[in-house]
């Protein structure tokens, strides 16, 4: 093989009471993708920040084309040729795309004043090269999210990247925009450049890397050719044990009717949602982009207002105008986007936890510190949260810390109907083989659960019934025994007529 174009040669990185990298060595090559994968924590958003120059390593050495190099900010990574793409997209919405992409290195003109015209036709240079028929002079706030991945690449092909780090970069991409991204990155391959890809999803990992290297608890357990490994054995490099049961599936005896829906509706979104949900059942809800799901249920989570319809909660009627109303009926939601509407990442894991039920530790008319700390440490060792304390900053915690944190939030305001909104999205199999086993234990202790997921093999394998929706209306229901997989995506592509 050539010189390699970057290699982290005995990298270590701790932080207060963490060991985030212990000697990790990695080489990435001219026109090859290499898959970063492991458990969310196993080490590989250090690297990916140690590799940008957001942190500095406390050991070991980075060399670019051969060259001992030391980045002290991201300015240092850009100018070796390093750029990141991340899953949620660091940009400035209120700017223009040509502004977005160079951000931080505008071009001028001869009197030093910023030279528009030549930034624009650079631009749209850079977007015609990835073929993304993007306007420059378009207002960011205006792009899908698929389009701002595109203007990611263009401003790092812009630094005259030789590294292209891709962070997740699918996680919220629909399956035709997933095999557009794929298209630039066998493009890049072609043009020479090295990528790195991490994502949690093996399917991708198989079709697009040609090298891994697996992480585990800071350390590199494994390394070597795509097509030398399994996705068994990748697994097991990843948790350090085989994950024979991703989907574990209790006998959970089903009671009586919690929640009735009829009829619920929208003016744009849904229409005529209507299904009753019984205590310790698990109900999916699947269906493809834009099917109306999250929509229902942000309806009947009071996020927003329905035009029609009425709900029941344990044989009374519920009327819901806020989300308030909500959790004081006992019903909560945990969302999708976790970071931007589930969490607040600037505090830490108690005053996560506790802000949906504080008025559960007043006494007096004082908020009682050590109550808080008490609910905080059961349901964080309830879920296995990791961390250093329950003080620490959530921002600290990796992406499945997170999200049972998230969850722990929820279940503090006790509640008798919880729905999950992509519960394991972006998340390692081993959180999600916690979230899947402690999913069931929710629903073996009597409470409700609405489950959505875009991911079949979920659905299929925690849901005792599954709702499968399309164009914002439910077009067939299933229960468990009685569906294929082919059956529910017939139904939510509209290939298979509904039942009647």
């Amino acid at each position: 093989m050539p010189d390699p174009v970057l290699t982290l040669s005995a990298v270590s990185k701790s932080f207060p009471g963490v060991r985030a990298l212990h000697d990790v060595s990695l080489s990435l090559q001219s026109g090859r993708v290499t898959a970063l994968i492991g458990e969310n924590g196993a080490g590989k958003s250090t690297i990916v920040k140690i590799l940008t120059g957001i942190y500095r390593p406390d050991s070991g050495e980075i060399r670019v084309n051969g060259e001992a190099r030391h980045f002290s900010s991201p300015r240092d990574a850009w100018a070796a040729g390093v750029a990141a793409i991340h899953q949620e997209t660091v940009m400035f919405d209120e700017l223009t795309v040509a502004e977005n992409i160079f951000m931080g290195h505008m071009p001028v003109t001869a009197s030093r004043a910023v030279d528009w015209a030549g930034m624009r036709a650079r631009a749209a240079e850079l977007l015609q090269r990835i073929d993304a028929p993007i306007p420059p002079a378009l207002p960011l706030k205006r792009l899908s999210v698929a389009q701002k991945h595109l203007v990611e690449i263009a401003r790092a092909l812009s630094h005259d990247a030789q590294v292209v780090i891709m962070d997740e970069p699918t996680a919220a991409l629909s399956a035709n925009e997933i095999d557009d991204l794929f298209r630039i990155v066998a493009q890049l391959k072609a043009e020479g450049h090295a990528v790195v890809f991490i994502s949690h999803k093996f399917d991708e990992i198989f079709r697009i890397a040609d090298d891994f290297v697996c992480l585990r608890d800071g350390e590199k357990v494994g390394d070597g050719p795509v097509a030398s490994v399994t996705e068994a054995e990748l697994v097991r490099m990843m948790v350090g044990r085989p994950v024979d049961q991703v989907f574990p599936k209790r006998d959970v005896p089903i009671g009586e009717v919690v929640l009735s829906v009829k009829d619920l509706s929208n003016a744009t979104e849904y229409a005529d949602i209507s299904f009753d949900l019984r205590k310790g059942e698990i109900l999916g809800l699947y269906g493809l982009v834009g099917a109306g799901r999250t929509e229902a249920m942000q309806g009947l989570f009071g996020i927003t207002p329905t035009t029609r319809g009425s709900v029941t909660l344990e044989g009374k009627p519920l009327s819901v105008a806020s989300p308030a109303d909500a959790i004081a009926a006992g019903v909560s939601y945990v969302p999708e986007d976790r970071q931007d509407q589930g969490a607040i990442l600037s505090l830490g894991i108690r005053e996560n936890v506790t802000l949906a039920s504080l008025g559960q530790y007043v006494r007096g008319l004082f908020l009682s510190r050590p109550l808080e700390m008490d609910a905080t440490r059961r349901l964080g060792r309830r879920l296995a949260v990791k961390a250093s304390s329950w003080e620490q900053r959530l921002a600290e915690l990796s992406g499945g810390n997170q999200q049972k944190v998230v969850i722990a939030k929820w279940l503090a305001t006790r509640p008798k109907v919880i729905v999950l909104d992509e519960p394991t999205k972006g998340i390692d199999i081993g959180s999600k083989a916690a979230v899947h086993e402690f999913i069931g234990e929710l629903a073996g202790e009597g409470l409700a659960v609405v489950l959505i997921s875009s991911e079949l093999p979920e659905v299929m394998g925690l849901a005792d019934r599954l709702i499968v929706m399309k164009e914002g209306r439910i077009v067939e229901e299933f229960r468990r025994g009685d569906w294929t997989a082919e059956a529910i995506v017939g139904a939510a592509t509209g290939a298979r007529k509904a039942a009647a």
